[in-house]
């Protein structure tokens, strides 16, 4: 079956571009124009992936996420900020709220499905055997794409995910921020560094125990960061 789309977007003509093209390239799609009926489509029809625009009227793009975050339903569905915004800030405050990726208006659109189709694949990506991955008391499921701590299970999303298992990859080396932005988001980021220090700090939040002293996930200043441990 197609991979179900939910664009929530209050500019008709662009959500009729992004349609055409996205049911061109065979996956199913949901519209909706406004953050509440995006909302109530995304609970009622559980979409595989979520294009939200950030200026929505009544409901804006970043309520919309953070609600779908607080969902147990929706909160692993991979979403992907639109925005007419290009400051920084803008970009910084979705990702806070657990969007997994953004692209600026005006926008390509082959680049768009192209994000689209990535953040899909890294959803499934792990099919061979279950691979368990352990430090201090936290254990990572890798086929399941679980992560759980003194036995509690720790929501993260994608990103968070995949950011998680390079640096467990790279036990004791230093991973700069430039490096993680092209390994994790798969294109150039230029000038947006910020964007691997959101999703850092994140994880330290759930996973250390004290995540203002890390224990696993050390900076190194002035270059990214390194992570402590002995993966299993």
């Amino acid at each position: 079956m197609a991979d179900k789309i939910l664009i929530i977007d209050d500019e008709p003509h662009i959500v009729e571009l992004i349609r055409y093209n996205l049911e061109g390239a065979g996956f199913m799609t949901l519209q909706a124009l406004n953050g509440n009926e995006g909302l109530a489509l995304a609970q009622s029809e559980v979409p595989d992936l979520v294009l939200l625009d950030l200026m929505l009227p009544g409901i804006d793009g970043l309520e919309v996420c953070r609600q779908l975050r607080m969902d147990d339903r929706l909160k692993s569905i991979p979403i992907i900020m639109l925005t007419a915004k290009s400051a920084e800030i803008d970009k910084i405050l979705g990702l806070e709220l657990g969007a997994d990726d953004y692209i600026t208006k005006p926008f390509s659109v082959r680049e768009l499905i192209a994000r689209v189709k990535a953040l899909l694949r890294r959803t499934n990506f792990y099919e061979g055997p279950q691979t368990i991955r352990s430090f201090g008391d936290v254990e990572v499921n890798r086929q399941k794409h679980e992560v759980k701590k003194k036995g509690e299970k720790v929501e993260l999303t994608l990103k968070e995910f995949e950011l998680l298992e390079i640096l467990m990859e790279n036990n004791n080396k230093v991973l700069a921020r430039e490096l993680l932005l092209e390994k994790i988001w798969g294109y150039e980021y230029v000038g947006e560094t910020r964007t691997v220090d959101v999703h850092i700090r994140h994880l330290r939040r759930k996973l250390e125990d004290d995540d203002k002293n890390p224990r696993f996930i050390e900076t190194v200043r002035g270059i990214g960061y390194r992570f402590n441990g002995s993966p299993e």
